[in-house]
């Protein structure tokens, strides 16, 4: 498999390497390295440690998203979805889960809690100016371009 090279470090014995599950899977699971168990309140955040450290190659970053299965089963996601991950970073991985279910949820060691997408950075020249471009757009904000109803017609203009 070519791609980019994630080298992982184990902090602890105990500690899950990122593993992708299927053959076409974008993000590698990420797994809770827990003493005890945590239990999430309805609308608690705790920060979950992986256990491990990881090195980026520079152009990279790790995109941490919650698992679509314990948010709709659970309401278990992440209070800053994605949450970014630096090529420059190199202490433990840990996760900020949050419950926005309705019951309490328990976070156990091993329990695949997030998925990691490596995906590559573009760093952009920033450059000030005194204006800028048009577009039809303009600085139309939230909901400007409709409701998401198809597209608009004139008289939504």
């Amino acid at each position: 498999m070519d791609g980019p090279q994630l080298q992982i470090k184990r902090l602890r014995p105990s500690a899950s390497v990122p593993a992708y599950q299927t053959p076409h899977a974008a993000g590698l699971d990420l797994a809770a390295d827990l003493d005890a168990p945590v239990t999430l309140q309805p609308g608690d955040i705790a920060l979950i440690p992986c256990g491990f450290a990881m090195s980026l190659p520079q152009g990279f970053e790790a995109q941490v998203r919650p698992r679509s299965g314990l948010a709709t089963k659970h309401g278990i996601s992440m209070p800053n979805s994605p949450g970014t991950i630096d090529a420059d970073y190199r202490g433990e991985v840990k996760v900020p889960l949050i419950n926005l279910g309705r019951a309490p949820f328990v976070v156990e060691h091993g329990m695949r809690i997030a998925q990691m997408v490596i995906a590559r950075v573009e760093r952009a020249q920033v450059i000030a100016v005194n204006e800028l471009t048009e577009t039809f757009r303009g600085a139309g904000g939230f909901g400007s371009t409709g409701i998401g109803h198809g597209p608009r017609r004139s008289a939504d203009r």
